[in-house]
């Protein structure tokens, strides 16, 4: 990414988000942009791949706090993108040595009350992990892009966790030319920009910008004999599986960040981080709730009026017994500590058990004589009266 990328390109709009998002609403225009313009889902579609890259861009700036201030105030800064004409200067050009604003004395002469002692040169130099480019700078180490896959896992998996394959693609060294983008492997260094890979535009006493060199491509060296394969670009597609841990524990929709596990850096780089998107499957038992598990256990109406012990399912291990109290009524929510799904502190969340008293379809002779037995001796008890009472009341 170049300073003007930095300083002209809107990100908040290449995520369609307002400038005012929270974190969150930038996470999920992210996640919703990225699935529909994946690769994988738009194969051989350059256009889509391009749209990709340039959401992961936004998404880099903006879903890092530190590094969306600095955008933020550069913009800020520079009018949302336009350098502002400063008054006195002909056409309307700095008529000024700024040279300050990028590293604080230069010539001798140090920067005074009224200077900004380096403030920009941190914003800039906190973006791209460099200052202001001089004759001379040597093109820096380029960091790889990130990758975001998608994993679908069984409600089991999710909780108990999982190593999965995970079969992924992306940019990296040219193997043909070891990344040299010449078939003999000996590209000669670019006259344009003498080697750096990146060009200044902007005239005397004025703001510099650098721009990634269009001869070389930013990369300062050129291919006098261009690799069939990666035609002389030195990066070419490479596809690779890799086995992924899911952590226990993990929910749906969850996002999972593998720091260096992207697609390589060029130049001595460091590697990309890997996103991982996780889906997880339902279960026919039991249910999930935050870092609780659920579960719906049936129990008749004797054991629900005169209580007991029932035994319940848990996921992967041996049942509990709970005691049920006299009187239990339909819907009441019970509680199995330490049976749940792992927490991200690695202890374990609680089972919620659920009763629903089940009503028998069909009644064998004794139970209906029993029943009718117990209905004579509840006659005068009318379990409907205080909602009478309290309807004529309201």
């Amino acid at each position: 990414m170049s300073t003007k990328d930095f300083v002209e390109k809107d990100y908040y709009k290449v995520l369609g988000v307002p400038k005012d998002a929270t974190e969150a609403e930038i996470k999920k225009a992210y996640r919703k942009l990225a699935r529909e313009f994946h690769p994988d889902a738009n194969k051989g579609d350059a256009k889509a791949e391009g749209r990709f890259k340039e959401i992961s861009e936004a998404n880099d700036i903006l879903g890092d706090p530190k590094r969306r201030k600095e955008y933020d105030e550069a913009r800020a800064l520079f009018g949302n993108g336009g350098f502002r004409p400063g008054p006195g200067g002909p056409g309307g050009t700095f008529n000024f040595d700024l040279g300050d604003l990028f590293g604080g004395a230069q010539g001798g002469t140090q920067s005074g009350a009224g200077g900004f002692g380096g403030g920009l040169g941190d914003v800039f130099g906190g973006l791209f992990n460099r200052g202001a480019a001089g004759t001379g700078t040597r093109t820096q180490p380029r960091r790889g892009q990130d990758i975001e896959s998608e994993v679908t896992l069984s409600f089991t998996e999710a909780v108990d966790g999982a190593t999965v394959p995970l079969r992924m693609s992306s940019s990296a060294a040219c193997k043909a030319c070891s990344g040299t983008g010449d078939r003999n492997g000996t590209p000669r260094v670019c006259p344009t920009c003498v080697g750096t890979g990146q060009v200044s535009r902007g005239g005397s006493g004025s703001f510099s910008l650098t721009d990634p060199c269009v001869d070389c491509k930013g990369r300062g060296l050129i291919a006098q004999d261009p690799c069939e394969v990666c035609k002389g670009s030195g990066r070419a597609r490479s596809s690779r599986t890799m086995q992924v841990r899911i952590p226990a524990g993990v929910s749906d929709g969850q996002r999972i960040r593998l720091r260096g596990k992207g697609a390589p850096g060029e130049r001595g780089g460091p590697a990309g981080d890997l996103y991982v998107v996780v889906h997880v499957g339902a279960h026919s038992v039991f249910g999930r709730k935050g870092d609780n598990l659920t579960v719906t256990v049936p129990v008749s109406y004797v054991e629900a009026a005169l209580g007991g012990e029932v035994k319940v399912p848990t996921l992967g291990g041996p049942p509990v017994t709970l005691k049920l109290p006299a009187g239990t009524p339909n819907g009441r929510t019970m509680r199995a500590r330490g049976k749940g799904a792992v927490r991200k502190d690695g202890t374990l969340g609680d089972l919620l058990v659920t009763v629903e008293v089940a009503v028998p379809q069909e009644l064998s002779d004794k139970a209906r004589e029993a029943l009718e037995a117990y209905r004579e001796a509840t006659a005068e008890e009318d379990p409907r009266a205080e909602l009478f009472q309290a309807a004529k009341g309201a």
